[in-house]
């Protein structure tokens, strides 16, 4: 039996597309190994949303070759579609995919054991317009069940590679969205979270008037979910329809991420940002005041080209007022090919690592007075990881919550809260 290693970098939808591309392996009779251990195909899920990511895409692709230097090793993801001659001239590579064409990867390394030289099919993504729909032959080894409902973005902000390497909003159907979910929750699975890369752009391409509420609809409809959760989500496409849903229906988790960016109205104009901090402030405080104990998390660059220390206190200032959950704080990432790339007045490399700096600072405070603000309360949690007799999971409003009390992960059990705990808190399993 053939074995093969995958291994994936980045997103929640790069991951999803590896347990697929995993999932079609299985179904060709190939023995699935630790990316570790030798194998005779090694097939690598890359990222290219910073320039970090495209080096550990190189770095992992280079180890692969030194595990097993006859191995087919095969390349996809958004680092390979947007720069597949980088990953061509890696030695070891025999096969080169972008963001399509995955349904096909068993195909294509089987193809390269039997032919010399690099099977490059990385094509034209701007004339992608369907959504690659591979359906799921093998069940994630996770508790919580994502599930990708969308790919491409056309957002096109001024700092971002993505659309360039996803290509044009494309959505699944439907009737697949509700078959897969149903498959995910006879297997056991309790949460289903729905990803994609512009999710809140769901079925715009699509006939009719559909959007992310009729498949978030869809997915509520499968008897025994005990609870749905959205992915990243751009604030101004939480619709009425949505809002209505996540607010009246208990199996909806009170949490949402909606990436701000910046706290600066001219750095989000900069970015090519459709909305300001005083309608993200109120879409915020609506959700807060209609969701109770509803968790929102962000996303915030600093150090973006032009910006000043002035407009940097202002990112400050805005988050200070914001009750956000939680923060992932990155430094301004030069993206070749970005129009923010090409702009003469880049800040500094130590300037951007101080400002992360700070900015971070104060997203631990944030997230600290938030989990403050349940102790000595009694919340549903989600256990999912053991180690060394304490169980780890999840609330709905994405609390990390630890225990030592005798739980069985993948199962929900009401938790009093206690006290701090590493990054979450600590409580005990109410009896």
């Amino acid at each position: 039996m053939p074995k093969v290693a995958l291994t994936t970098l980045g997103c929640k939808v790069n991951q999803f597309e590896t347990e697929t591309m995993e999932g079609l392996f299985k179904k060709s009779g190939y023995e699935i190994v630790p990316f570790e251990e030798k194998a005779d195909f090694y097939v690598i899920n890359t990222c290219s949303v910073t320039s970090l990511g495209d080096r550990k895409s190189r770095q992992i692709i280079r180890r692969a070759q030194r595990t097993n230097e006859n191995a087919i090793i095969a390349v996809c993801g958004c680092y390979s579609q947007v720069h597949p001659e980088e990953i061509k001239a890696i030695e070891g590579v025999r096969v080169v995919l972008g963001t399509k064409e995955r349904s096909k990867i068993v195909e294509y390394v089987e193809r390269a054991a039997r032919e010399d030289g690099i099977l490059d099919e990385v094509g034209n993504i701007m004339d992608s317009h369907e959504f690659e729909d591979i359906p799921i032959y093998d069940m994630p080894q996770r508790t919580r069940a994502f599930l990708k409902i969308e790919d491409g973005c056309q957002n096109f902000c001024s700092y971002c590679i993505i659309p360039y390497a996803r290509g044009p909003v494309k959505s699944r159907h439907l009737d697949k969205i509700h078959s897969e979910a149903k498959k995910l929750v006879d297997a056991g699975f309790k949460e289903i979270v729905l990803t994609g890369i512009h999710l809140g752009a769901y079925g715009r391409d699509l006939p009719g008037d559909i959007d992310l509420a009729d498949a978030c609809r869809e997915v509520l409809k499968v008897e025994g979910l005990k609870r749905l959760r959205l992915s990243s989500l751009e604030s101004i496409e939480v619709s009425p329809a949505l809002f209505q849903l996540i607010r009246d229906d208990e199996r909806f988790c009170a949490h949402l991420h909606l990436p701000l960016q910046a706290g600066s109205d001219s750095v989000l104009k900069d970015m090519n940002r459709h909305y300001d901090t005083a309608e993200f402030g109120r879409l915020i405080a609506r959700i807060e005041n209609e969701i109770p104990g509803v968790a929102v998390s962000t996303d915030i660059i600093v150090g973006f080209p032009g910006e000043t220390e002035e407009q940097f206190a202002d990112s400050l200032k805005f988050v200070e007022q914001m009750n956000f959950s939680r923060m992932h704080v990155f430094p301004y990432s030069k993206r070749s090919g970005t129009p923010a790339a090409a702009r003469k007045d880049q800040v500094p490399e130590q300037v951007k690592k101080e400002r992360a700096h700070r900015m971070q600072e104060l997203a631990s405070r944030k997230t600290e007075e938030f989990h403050k603000s349940f102790l000595g309360q009694t919340m549903r949690v989600l256990f999912e990881t053991n180690n060394d007799g304490i169980t780890d999971g999840l609330t709905d409003n994405y609390i990390r919550v630890y225990t030592d009390s005798p739980v069985e992960s993948g199962e929900i059990y009401e938790v009093t809260l206690e006290k701090l705990y590493k990054d979450g808190v600590w409580g005990t399993v109410k009896k």
